[in-house]
C-alpha cells in the first residue's frame, strides 16, 4: 500500500483557509518567537543545552522547557539566558497588524 505524501506548504495553504485554525496559530506566533529567539542565541554562542544551564545555574530540563516555547519565562530568567549565552536582552514593540493587513 502507497501513502500518499502532502507537502507542508499545501497542507499549512490548506488550514490557512480555516478562520479557527488561523486564530490558534496567530496565537501562538509569540512562543514560536521567543522559542526561535532562544535557540538561535544558543546556538551562536555555540553551547549546548546543558552548558547554558550550568551558566544559568540550573538544569537542562529548565532550558529545554524555556526554547519549546510552552512556558512564558519572566525578564529575569530571560536576562540571566542572555548572560549565559553572551548576548543582551532586547525587548521591543511592533505594532499589531490589522485584520486587513494579516490578510493582504
Amino acid at each position: 500500500m502507497s501513502r500518499k505524501f502532502i507537502p507542508v506548504e499545501e497542507a499549512f495553504a490548506e488550514w490557512r483557509k480555516d478562520p479557527e485554525f488561523v486564530a490558534e496559530y496567530d496565537a501562538l506566533e509569540e512562543e514560536f518567537t521567543l522559542a526561535d529567539a532562544l535557540i538561535r542565541a544558543r546556538g551562536h554562542a555555540d553551547m549546548t543545552q546543558e552548558q547554558v544551564a550550568e551558566k544559568m545555574g540550573t538544569t537542562q530540563a529548565v532550558v529545554a522547557r524555556l526554547e519549546s516555547g510552552r512556558v512564558m519565562p519572566s525578564t529575569r530568567t530571560l536576562k540571566r539566558y542572555a548572560e549565559a549565552t553572551g548576548t543582551r536582552l532586547t525587548i521591543s514593540f511592533t505594532p499589531a497588524a490589522t485584520r486587513h493587513q494579516a490578510t493582504r
